[in-house]
This record gives C-alpha cells, sequence and structure tokens, in this order.
C-alpha cells in the first residue's frame, strides 16, 4: 500500500519563465488593488462624487451643443437677411432704372425722393432686424465660453479625482462661473471691439446710406 502511494506522487517542476509569470501575475493584481479607481469604488464618498461630476459633465456637453447649434442657426439666419437686402436692393435699382428710361425724365426727377424714401425704409428694417440676430449671437457666444470654461474646470477636477483616488480633498469644488486667468495679457480698446463684432450692421448702414444720391443719380441723371 506505500508503495502504491508513493507511485501516485507527481513532482512539477518550477522553472523561471513560470515564477517570473507568476510574480507579474502578483504584481498586476497588487496593481490593481491599489489603483486610484479601486479606492474610489471602496469609498461611497468618492464614488458619489465622481458620479455627481459624471452627470455635471454630461449636462456640461449636452448645453454647449446645443448653444453651437444655435449659434449655427442664428449665423444662418444674418446671412439670409443679407442676401434679401442685397437682392431686394438689386430689384429695386433695376426697376427704377427701367422705369426712369421709359418715363418722361422731368416727371422721375422731381419726385425722386419717393423711392429713397421707400427704400431707405426698408433698409433701416433690415438693419434692425440684423443687428438684433447679431446682439443675441453674441449673447449666446458669451454663454457659450462661460459653459466652456466651466466645463473645462469640472473635467480637471474629475480627472485630479481618477488619479489621487481616496486621498483626494472631498472638501474641494471647481470653479464653476469664475472666470480662468489667461496666461496671455489681451488689451481690448472697446470701440475697436464693438466695430469688430457689428461689422455687418455698420456696413448695412453704409451702404443705405448710398440710397438717396444713388436714387437721385438714376433718376435724374446728376
Amino acid at each position: 500500500m506505500a508503495e502504491m502511494k508513493d507511485a501516485h506522487v507527481v513532482e512539477i517542476p518550477v522553472d523561471e519563465e513560470h515564477q517570473q509569470k507568476l510574480s507579474c501575475a502578483l504584481n498586476t493584481i497588487t496593481a490593481i488593488q491599489n489603483h486610484p479607481l479601486t479606492e474610489i469604488s471602496q469609498s461611497p464618498g468618492h464614488l458619489l462624487l465622481l458620479k455627481l461630476w459624471q452627470r455635471e459633465e454630461d449636462l456640461f456637453g449636452r448645453r454647449i451643443a446645443h448653444k453651437e447649434s444655435r449659434l449655427d442657426s442664428i449665423k444662418r439666419e444674418i446671412f439670409q437677411l443679407c442676401c434679401f437686402f442685397l437682392i431686394f436692393h438689386g430689384f429695386f435699382f433695376n426697376i427704377l432704372f427701367t422705369s426712369s428710361v421709359s418715363a418722361q425724365e422731368h416727371h422721375t426727377c422731381k419726385k425722386w425722393w419717393i423711392p429713397s424714401l421707400v427704400s431707405m425704409s426698408t433698409s433701416l428694417v433690415f438693419v434692425f432686424l440684423a443687428q438684433v440676430k447679431l446682439c443675441r449671437h453674441w449673447k449666446v457666444w458669451g454663454q457659450l465660453q462661460r459653459e466652456r470654461n466651466d466645463n473645462r474646470a469640472l473635467t480637471r477636477c474629475i480627472q485630479e479625482l481618477r488619479m489621487k483616488g481616496a486621498s483626494f480633498d472631498l472638501s474641494r469644488e471647481p470653479h464653476i462661473g469664475k472666470r480662468m486667468k489667461s496666461s496671455s495679457v489681451e488689451i481690448k480698446w472697446k470701440p475697436l471691439t464693438w466695430c469688430s463684432q457689428y461689422l455687418i450692421t455698420l456696413c448695412l448702414v453704409c451702404f443705405s446710406g448710398l440710397v438717396f444720391p444713388a436714387c437721385k443719380f438714376v433718376l435724374c441723371g446728376i
């Protein structure tokens, strides 16, 4: 019976390669256990904070996407207004020139101010609508910049929480709603900034100012 027991004993040799694989596996398990995400999963407070910040980050992303699509829509509306403005004046001057050629000169010259007043009134309506759209555009643009800054601040806090794990300070809050300091110095002159923002309105106003002399030139030839 003793010989039968000795016959079933098998010795498995352990070489250096097997030992290295075993040590690597142990090191991997140890690294996973000491990983910051593992520490966060074992800490209810840090796990709850991570979930709340991730949910808030998702909301920021949705609001940013909505404001970006709204900006694109406002840009298209401004472009359409400018196209309608140019098309209107193109048809207007075409009709005005045709009527001045077919009608008698002294009748059309005396009433040159009537088409000029009509064109000027229509131009002012287009200018007003364009200015309203531009004001809305820059308002949404400012809101979008604030949303992006807040989202960047929140993303930095989430990354820091993931790197530090349980050692992260739960009392820390992201600087949401505060302006981030820029490393570059920007010198802004308010009149120049206003002109750059409302350049389209200025161009429409300048074009509208040419209506009176243009109408007089077409009807009277002077």
